[in-house]
């Protein structure tokens, strides 16, 4: 297996079989970590001060060298994840690097992916990747912990995200609550979850639209099931109106 071609500012190279892709920041910190265990997440799952982060699986948040980073192993979701577990016949990687360069290029908040690892495993391969860490909440625990000032400052942050995933022309296929992440004062919205971002051509009324629904219909189910405190007029319809979408089904 040939090593990928890299963006600027990143390096490719192989470390015990595994294939790294790691900005030129961190190369040396993943390549020590690669010496020292089987994978770049055993690694971070074994550091001083380590701490779990709950998601499709458990990600690890440490420090990697002088970065602040969080530490993934990507696994499958939906029905057949039960099957396909952790092995991917094309990884995505690659794409969530290329889309988070694309993104952060044109202004959309998203964290930096710093670094992947895939370790092949026959025809397929297990891959690790590496974001660097932010502080806050994902929007439902942000929403939760608000009072009425801070919710109407995240309404503005989500909406501002929304506007520049329209300027970028990015459609994003699961646009959900939990994949929008709250940090900063004053509160900017981060989008998360982007190895299947698709582009469209900038400023794009469609991207607008299917963004909106697919994170209208999230509230609203996330809403119902987790009784979050919110209506359509105090959430919902400011964000179809700020990015100048018409209403959502």
């Amino acid at each position: 297996m040939s090593l990928p071609n890299v963006p600027a500012g990143y390096v490719a190279a192989e470390v015990r079989g595994a294939r790294v892709v790691a900005h030129q920041t961190v190369q040396h910190a993943v390549r020590e970590a690669l010496g020292s265990s089987a994978s770049l997440h055993a690694w971070a799952a074994k550091q001083s001060g380590a701490r779990a982060l709950q998601g499709r699986a458990v990600a690890w948040r440490t420090m990697l060298g002088d970065a602040d980073v969080v530490v993934r192993h990507s696994r499958h979701g939906g029905l057949l994840a039960p099957i396909t577990g952790d092995l991917f016949l094309a990884p995505r990687a690659p794409h969530e690097l290329a889309a988070s360069l694309r993104l952060r290029g044109a202004g959309v908040p998203t964290p930096e992916v710093l670094a992947y690892v895939r370790y092949p495993a026959g025809p397929f391969a297990r891959v690790d990747v590496v974001t660097r860490a932010l502080d806050g909440a994902d929007l439902p625990d942000a929403w939760r912990a608000a009072d009425s000032a801070a919710r109407h400052a995240i309404v503005k942050a989500v909406a501002t995200l929304l506007r520049e995933l329209r300027r970028a022309g990015a459609v994003h296929p699961d646009l959900n609550l939990k994949n929008v992440f709250i940090a900063g004062d004053p509160p900017v919205a981060y989008v998360l979850d982007i190895d299947r971002v698709l582009f469209r051509e900038a400023d794009s009324t469609d991207a607008a639209y299917r963004n909106l629904v697919r994170f209208v219909r999230s509230a609203r189910k996330m809403r119902d099931a987790h009784r979050l405190e919110f209506d359509d007029a105090t959430l919902l319809e400011p964000l179809a109106l700020t990015i100048g979408a018409k209403a959502a089904p």
